[in-house]
């Protein structure tokens, strides 16, 4: 992960997507200058690096389970990231305007419901819930026995699960829509049986398509148009 995700068409896509629904500085709804924000399950750092060079005006901080990973992601943004787990933050109540949380409530460690509480908790009222996570429970393939994904939810499930731990005005919906032929073709031919994880050097040909597909779906997502599936489900929510 610290080696590709600066790189990789995936993870620049899934970055770009999460800021984008963060807003820029000063839009309707966008997340205010000034406003802190928590990465929880930040990985090695890399969405915490792209969103401190997009809003250097928000006070950003990282939680990562792995202790490894939190001192790369700490030495890579030279910001505060803490080793811990997201079923027992170690923040004070109300201490974050916003929690972003990106493929994590599907970790095999994680409880969902514990750690939905505990990002209520730390939430400021009327603060931003954005979570990233995996489609479709029949899509489970080597990938997710590599990254110890035990859970992939719908569009649907997800909205639910939020209203059921005290969410408001939460929304939902799917992305990777326009790549999700391929996926699962790929998860039908070797998905199951492969050797490693998605997460792997592409050719640079691969890389380039897969980022203009993934762009032009953003593009389109900005004027309106989704479709009703794809390989993630993105949430938004407040704290009622």
């Amino acid at each position: 992960m610290a080696t590709l995700e600066d790189t990789m068409w995936w993870y620049r896509a899934l970055h770009a997507g999460l800021i984008g629904r963060l807003g820029p500085a000063g839009a309707t709804g966008g997340l205010a200058a000034g406003s802190r924000l928590l990465d929880a399950g930040c990985g090695t750092g890399g969405f915490l690096a792209r969103l401190k060079a997009a809003r250097p005006d928000l006070v950003l901080a990282g939680l990562e389970f792995d202790p490894e990973a939190a001192a790369i992601a700490a030495a890579k943004t030279g910001l505060p990231v803490q080793a811990g787990s997201v079923n027992a933050l170690p923040y004070v109540n109300g201490a974050f305007d916003a929690v972003v949380s990106a493929d994590v409530l599907c970790h095999a460690g994680v409880d969902p419901g514990a750690a939905l509480a505990e990002f209520r908790r730390c939430l400021k009222p009327g603060g931003l819930l954005l979570l990233n996570l995996p489609a479709y429970q029949w899509m489970a393939s080597a990938h997710d026995r590599h990254v110890h994904n035990v859970r992939r939810y719908t569009a649907g499930q997800a909205c639910r699960l939020l209203i059921g731990a005290g969410f408001g005005r939460v929304a939902c919906g799917y992305w990777n829509s326009l790549l999700f032929p391929l996926m699962l073709l790929h998860r039908l031919v070797a998905g199951r049986d492969e050797a490693g994880s998605d997460v792997r050097p592409f050719p640079a040909w691969q890389e380039s398509l897969f980022t203009a597909v993934t762009d032009a779906e953003r593009r389109l997502a900005r004027l309106g148009l989704a479709l009703p599936f794809g390989g993630s489900v993105w949430v938004e929510a407040r704290k009622s």
